[in-house]
């Protein structure tokens, strides 16, 4: 009964956890509009390496400072979502090309 109860908490914990992460990400306007994205991270940006430095300081932690990454989050987005309905698009005919190649490929074999 113990460990049942255990994997039934733990279970709970990462799903609070994810469920969490996931409402914070569409509150903040993470999940929004590309310029929505690219605004909280600029912010995020901005606000999260003083508080770990805050944090550091009072542990005692030595941290290397953060690298700086100039790059537009929007154009990234733009081109794994042209990217993957390619992919998709393309879908339809590469599996028929598969296929037929796999049929020729299995009466060589099998003349």
């Amino acid at each position: 009964m113990a460990p049942a109860l255990v994997r039934l908490l733990k279970f709970f914990t990462k799903a609070g956890l994810a469920g969490g992460a996931v409402y914070v990400a569409y509150d903040q306007g993470l999940m929004g509009r590309g310029e929505q994205g690219e605004e909280v991270l600029k912010k995020m940006n901005d606000a999260v390496p003083p508080a770990i430095q805050e944090w550091a300081d009072y542990f005692g932690w030595q941290i290397p400072s953060t690298p700086k990454f100039d790059f537009s989050v929007r154009e990234s987005w733009n081109w794994g979502v042209m990217k993957s309905v390619s992919a998709l698009s393309v879908a339809p005919s590469k599996t028929c090309e598969y296929t037929c190649d796999g049929w020729k490929y299995v009466k060589e074999i099998f003349k």
